[in-house]
């Protein structure tokens, strides 16, 4: 995607050939910075403090990681202490297992001196599929919205609420809720975008808001609880959001909100698809809501809030009443029911075993 005319990815290879950089997510939207990873420790602190986040862009981080602990000792042991360092970094997106498993499986037999130009090779094909994936999921839904803006009449837009990131910042190009949206601006539909400002972190008002506004994508940031009302009053066309989990069943865990936005969607009868790229789906999974780990994160982020002031600069404050208990959990579950579709690399799906199963046998029996 371009960033002032400059075109990134959010993970790349230095100009040396083996240390990583990627964009520092944790600083947006008042500053664009990268930062470098050059060991396993920085790429667990990068998932871990959410330098980067979503569940793609998690597990290109991870199968970097891999590398770099190769580069310095590509033992069995150090091979698996890997695995396992990184897997514990985040527990709800599956993509971080996933990559980890690929890696792991294909670089095990390997001999040790083979391994790592093996990882940094099999990293970067993971970085180049999940374009690849996003490039497909945003083919699939700009038909959804092309569909849509048939029916409007002249100079009308599409409008789309999403929530939190699903965007390019969250894989490692594109996006994937994102993708069918730039994909249909990009091809001249009007639209526009009702962005979600996703407490506590902010994802939607930070990173959403800030890439649509690069890309010149027309926008509006609201209050998480606006968004029912925008639906009542018909200013919602669809939703789509991303995911970090998606059952075989067709269950969605995605961040913390989107549960109360696919209540309202289905009472307004209004259209609320998930954009998803199969490693997102955990086929050993039938029932999201006893099943799928939620993260409970720091109340720090509930707690306080960073912005900049008047001065100029950026602070961070404390917003909650001194002495209250604070809980954090980061994800919920949506239920298949509620769910019109599941927009895929391989079409859009019907949030059920079956449809999962028939677009993913190859999955299936991994």
């Amino acid at each position: 995607m371009n960033v002032d005319g400059q075109k990134y990815r959010t993970i790349w290879l230095a100009e040396d050939g083996w240390a990583v950089e990627i964009i520092d997510q944790t600083r947006f939207p008042h500053s664009f910075e990268t930062t470098r990873l050059e060991n396993l420790q920085d790429a667990a602190h990068a998932i871990r403090s959410m330098q980067v986040r979503g569940a793609p862009l998690i597990g290109a981080t991870a199968a970097y990681g891999i590398c770099l602990a190769l580069r310095a000792d590509a033992s069995d042991a150090s091979l698996m202490e890997a695995c396992s360092t990184l897997l514990e970094t985040r527990p709800t997106a599956v993509n971080l297992r996933w990559a980890l498993d690929l890696m792991r499986k294909a670089l095990l037999p390997l001999h040790p001196e083979e391994r790592a130009a093996a990882a940094y090779t099999l990293a970067n094909q993971i970085c180049d599929e999940d374009i690849a994936t996003n490039m497909a999921i945003g083919l699939h839904g700009a038909e959804i919205i092309a569909n849509i803006a048939r029916t409007k009449k002249a100079g009308e837009r599409v409008n789309i609420l999403t929530h939190c990131n699903a965007g390019w910042l969250a894989t490692v190009d594109m996006g994937t809720a994102t993708a069918p949206i730039y994909m249909s601006h990009d091809g001249g539909v009007p639209l526009h975008v009702w962005v979600d400002e996703t407490r506590p972190r902010n994802q939607g008002a930070f990173l959403t808001a800030w890439e649509l506004g690069k890309h010149g994508v027309p926008h509006t940031v609201i209050a998480d609880n606006a968004g029912g009302h925008l639906m009542q009053q018909g200013e919602v066309d669809l939703v789509i959001v991303g995911t970090d989990r998606t059952t075989a069943t067709g269950d969605v865990c995605n961040k913390i909100g989107t549960y109360l936005k696919a209540l309202a969607a289905k009472d307004c009868g209004v259209p609320f698809y998930v954009a998803l790229p199969s490693p997102t789906i955990d086929f050993t999974l039938s029932d999201g809501l006893q099943q799928i780990p939620i993260e409970e994160r720091s109340g720090d982020e509930v707690r306080a809030m960073t912005g900049r002031t008047a001065a100029g600069s950026v602070e961070t404050i404390e917003i909650v009443a001194s002495g209250s208990d604070v809980a954090n959990p980061a994800f919920d579950v949506t239920p298949a029911r509620l769910i019109t579709g599941l927009i895929t690399e391989r079409g859009v799906l019907e949030a059920n075993g079956k449809a999962i199963a028939t677009a993913f046998p190859d999955r299936v029996s991994a």
